[in-house]
């Protein structure tokens, strides 16, 4: 009888140690699952707060259906993304200045040799640091109103037809020139003229490495002209700020793909 009483006392003590065993396996297994689950959760929030992909609302199209077409509202917006599928209509911007710097058509006091105050200190500011690294710019087509953007279309479609035309011409309204924040630049080198060898010209190639520093985008890049809807332009600059600039830059995106990304606050 005592050696039934021993056996059996000596398999509960087992039994209740193995059951001990389990249980705190069990427990630090749960503990590792809500540590995971902690760490996805922190990594979402980290990913959430990132401060180059947050932009405050005002910065993004405000837009009214107006037969058929999506018109920007708040045209004065320095990061209005105008382009084929959003238009500013008539918008005239009101703080148009002439920058200080060279142009190609010498000291013409011309619509284009004009842009928003904000976009021409920040060109001047661009010239002036080309210039101590070595590099001539001139600037060359700045602010373009509406009723001279749809003359340069019919122009373009008279000389080789709308369908090609509207690859390089813009719709009147839908003019990155209309906004006051866009300027194509050139170089002697180049004769003053705007073509794709600019981009391969020590210039061209400055430009591109260094305008978002200024606040600047080159707003047609090479390989995203399906993004973009308009042909390689790499004379063509944009003004959207430094800190925009630098987060575009720093990507490789175009103005459409950075609104892709960037969450509002």
């Amino acid at each position: 009888m005592k050696t039934t009483i021993t056996i059996a006392s000596v398999l509960l003590l087992l039994g209740g140690c193995s059951w001990g065993q389990n249980n705190d396996s069990i427990t630090s297994s749960e503990n590792k699952v809500t540590q995971s689950q902690n760490n996805i959760n922190s990594n979402q929030k980290h990913q959430q707060v990132d401060p180059d992909l947050m932009l405050e609302s005002k910065f993004f199209n405000q837009v009214k259906i107006v037969n058929g077409v999506n018109m920007i509202e708040n045209s004065s917006n320095v990061l209005s993304l105008v382009n084929k599928q959003y238009s500013i209509g008539s918008y005239e911007p009101k703080d148009l200045v002439r920058p200080k710097v060279q142009f190609s058509f010498g000291n013409q006091d011309i619509e284009k040799s004009y842009m928003r105050k904000e976009a021409a200190t920040a060109l001047e500011n661009m010239f002036k640091s080309a210039e101590k690294n070595g590099i001539q710019l001139f600037a060359s087509s700045g602010y373009r109103s509406y009723e001279r953007q749809k003359a340069l279309l019919d122009a373009e479609i008279a000389n080789v037809g709308k369908q090609k035309a509207v690859q390089a011409v813009a719709n009147p309204g839908q003019s990155e020139h209309q906004t006051g924040l866009a300027m194509d630049i050139t170089s002697e080198s180049e004769n003053f003229l705007l073509t794709e060898n600019f981009g391969k010209h020590k210039d061209g190639i400055w430009l591109r490495e260094h305008a978002h520093e200024f606040g600047f985008i080159l707003r047609y890049p090479k390989g995203k002209e399906k993004v973009t809807g308009y042909e390689y332009e790499p004379w063509h600059f944009r003004y959207v700020g430094k800190k925009h600039a630098s987060v575009i830059y720093k990507n490789d995106w175009t103005l459409e793909e950075y609104f892709q990304h960037v969450k509002k606050m």
